[in-house]
């Protein structure tokens, strides 16, 4: 390999994301291992194929700076290490809703139970991606923390496997484990720090949790909702509602009127853990199955 002045020239890093092939040139070893480690389930060979979006990551103006670069553009010219996956995710994102129109985009986790997607609505900071990464541990399956783009022609959920970002450490017995990448502000547990296995496939609707936290609650409580309540509570977690038709209305009305849909008002996160998985025992019984009707409602029947 030929050394530059940031090392020896490697490849770019290759990700599938969305059906977006992503190129990240990064010649830095430790970026490109956070790189790598965020995007790692939508890792993709290199197939002499012109990406759709490619980056750079390269050295700052300062010291112990970092440049992002899309397209030749600059995304920001002087981050540190614990922006960099914060400035690149969030360029992705905002390029997948710009390409992905035909995708109702919501600023949601999304977990699997036996087929069948959950979306946790909350907005940033209520304890969305830390339920999740508790809920993984009790047979749920990951698909995305914090971005879950709907189909809304199948009711299907397209799984987005980043990295699952905590801004603090959990309480036990749910304790992170040794892999986990810390970067100041931010902890990122790649999909092989994982309990459970990563969704790498579409899966169907079937409800959707609105979270709020309360630290100060003895117990946390989950509550049926309607379909206005549910309706406008949608809309606020939605990235590209301005893409779809009545401005993204008719989109979150239509989830909300075929799907069941709740508040989780969380606290201690054991107690919070085993709420929700009594109350999708419930909903959803052990030996389920999920089939998707052509008008777009879910309809999930007792397994034989």
């Amino acid at each position: 390999m030929v050394s530059g002045p940031e090392g020896p020239s490697q490849p770019p890093l290759s990700f599938l994301i969305l059906g977006q092939r992503v190129h990240v040139d990064c010649p830095d070893p430790s970026l490109r291992h956070v790189v790598t480690a965020n995007f790692a389930a939508m890792l993709t060979p290199i197939d002499g194929a012109f990406p759709d979006l490619h980056y750079r990551v390269a050295k700052g103006a300062g010291p112990e700076t970092i440049s992002l670069l899309c397209q030749g553009r600059a995304v920001h010219e002087n981050a540190d290490r614990g922006e960099l996956l914060f400035l690149l995710e969030k360029d992705i994102t905002v390029e997948l809703q710009r390409r992905r129109a035909d995708l109702f985009f919501l600023h949601a986790a999304a977990i699997d139970w036996q087929g069948i997607a959950l979306l946790l609505v909350a907005e940033s900071g209520s304890g969305k991606s830390t339920t999740t990464w508790g809920l993984l541990h009790h047979a749920f399956h990951y698909l995305s923390d914090e971005l879950s783009p709907v189909d809304l022609n199948t009711m299907r959920v397209l799984p987005y496997p980043h990295a699952l970002c905590l801004k603090r450490d959990p309480p036990p017995p749910y304790a992170l484990p040794p892999n986990a990448i810390r970067l100041g502000r931010t902890i990122h547990l790649p999909v092989d720090a994982l309990p459970g296995p990563t969704v790498l496939g579409p899966r169907v609707l079937g409800g959707v949790v609105f979270v709020t936290h309360s630290p100060d609650s003895q117990a946390p409580e989950i509550r049926s909702i309607g379909r206005a309540e549910a309706s406008a509570r949608l809309y606020v977690g939605a990235l590209n509602a301005l893409a779809h038709p009545n401005q993204g209305l008719q989109a979150v009305v239509r989830i909300s009127q075929h799907l069941p849909c709740y508040a989780l008002s969380s606290s201690d996160l054991s107690a919070t853990c085993a709420l929700m998985c009594s109350a999708v025992d419930r909903i959803f019984p052990r030996g389920t199955k999920s089939a998707n009707l052509p008008n777009g409602r879910t309809r999930v029947d007792r397994a034989s």
